[in-house]
């Protein structure tokens, strides 16, 4: 499946709830967004098995691919079109071998050290941030600025996804950084027009 970056959905269970979390992914796919990922730090591996096969069919037919958040027997047992993994989610080496040989598979870095340990050949892209602090996630490294995004893009081996706090009018500022997207949440997620606020990341 054809990874594109440009805008990357990341989903909340909360932010979703309201509209329904297949409901806002549809729309969000009608409005723009060209990969999803399922996150959901809270369902058991069965719950969210369960909403990535409901996801994986309403996708159909999109090319938008499925990805999995760090949770490698969802992933494999959904029949998703890929995982995305943190640095402290498992093995990258053990992560490739266990999912299908065409999936996708994706690793947040926040900072040099980590992407100088990358294993470029296992992955297909990379999530680079936090760019601003953002509430998703109380435990974030400190936040890159669009410098220190660039910075990263320029020595990343893979393309990359810029994730943290960003909204419709940073699109400009990480294109100039090199990045080949953004990652967002609430930005789509938390709106009560999810397709209306795709399509504002492409105006």
């Amino acid at each position: 499946m054809r990874l594109d970056l440009s805008l990357y959905l990341v989903t909340d269970p909360g932010l979703c709830a309201e509209q329904g979390l297949i409901e806002t992914v549809v729309a969000a796919v009608r409005g723009g967004v060209t990969v999803v990922q399922l996150r959901d730090k809270h369902a058991s591996d069965g719950e969210m098995i369960d909403q990535a096969r409901r996801l994986k069919a309403a996708l159909a037919g999109s090319g938008v691919p499925l990805i999995i958040n760090d949770r490698l027997a969802v992933a494999v047992e959904s029949g998703a079109d890929g995982l995305h993994i943190g640095q402290d989610d498992g093995e990258v080496a053990a992560a490739r071998a266990a999912l299908a040989e065409r999936a996708l598979l994706g690793l947040s870095v926040q900072t040099p050290g980590q992407l100088a340990r990358v294993d470029a050949e296992r992955l297909d892209y990379l999530g680079l941030g936090p760019v601003f602090a953002t509430p998703s996630k109380q435990d974030h490294a400190e936040p890159l600025g669009f410098a220190g995004l660039a910075a990263l893009v320029a020595a990343s081996p893979l393309p990359a996804v810029a994730i943290g706090g960003l909204k419709a009018e940073h699109v400009m500022a990480v294109r100039q950084a090199g990045a080949g997207g953004l990652a967002v949440i609430s930005a789509i997620c938390g709106r009560s027009d999810p397709e209306a606020a795709a399509r504002d990341f492409f105006v």
